[in-house]
């Protein structure tokens, strides 16, 4: 996770913030225009996030949540004013990135499947988010809004214009079921390791209830989008377990995802 030495206006933030933020050393840690991340290093450390007024609520919920379970960082604060912001504890550790794990891809693709398992198998019968009303939602209004990119998935799952797409999903969604606790969006960068430890879960914001595949989808291109290759696919499938992995869903993960 790059951070870059930045100074701020501490007024640009709300006064409850401004505790953690004076006299603090500021570093930005954004990794996407949506939102903008800083690492405030004074004790432990801490990210805030800043972005669109609304954006992060389900973020806070579900981090919240998935804190109880002991598997991501404690929220401190949560406020939507003029914009978003979203305050939580430094996770000890480096996400997966990081050149230690990215040298060693095997046992990378290991963990990170097996960690995976491991969260399909929690409990989720009091979480408080639905993933797959709002991600069948986000498939019809970007095809109405003629969004549409399948550049991402050709390497892999072979899927047609966007009225082939769109018909192709229409067709099968049906299969998709809300059946494990989601992540949401489980690439390397959102899964924290200390020392090869599970540290926590973080980017929660498309997570909740959902469909395995969604998860297993990502985990599978992120290995791909990282190392430039296919060849690591049957270390991740195998790790996560194949007799729960049905290809012909990934595919139709991959149809939606390219209506972003």
């Amino acid at each position: 996770m790059e951070r870059k030495k930045v100074q701020i206006d501490i007024n640009e933030y709300p006064e409850s913030f401004h505790e953690f933020l004076k006299d603090a050393t500021i570093y930005d840690s954004s990794c996407s225009k949506e939102a903008r991340v800083i690492f405030i290093d004074e004790g432990d450390g801490y990210y805030l996030k800043k972005a669109v007024k609304g954006s992060l609520k389900t973020e806070a919920e579900l981090t919240a949540y998935f804190h109880k379970k002991g598997l991501a960082t404690e929220v401190l604060a949560y406020e939507s004013a003029d914009f978003d912001y979203f305050l939580t504890r430094k996770v000890q550790g480096e996400d997966c990135v990081h050149h230690t794990y990215l040298e060693n891809p095997k046992r990378l693709c290991e963990t990170t499947a097996t960690l995976l398992r491991k969260l399909h198998e929690e409990d989720f019968s009091d979480c408080p988010v639905d993933r797959m009303k709002t991600y069948f939602e986000t498939v019809e209004t970007n095809y109405r809004k003629e969004v549409f990119d399948n550049s991402l998935f050709t390497q892999k799952w072979q899927i047609g214009n966007r009225d082939e797409t769109k018909a192709f999903a229409d067709k099968n969604r049906h299969l998709l079921k809300s059946d494990v606790l989601l992540h949401g969006d489980y690439c390397l960068p959102n899964i924290m390791l200390n020392n090869w430890e599970f540290s926590a879960f973080i980017d929660l914001g498309n997570g909740g209830i959902g469909d395995r595949h969604i998860d297993l989808f990502w985990g599978i291109w992120t290995v791909y989008f990282n190392f430039k290759t296919n060849k690591y696919d049957d270390y991740f499938m195998d790790a996560y377990g194949r007799d729960k992995i049905d290809e012909e869903k990934l595919r139709l993960i991959a149809a939606m995802e390219a209506f972003g």
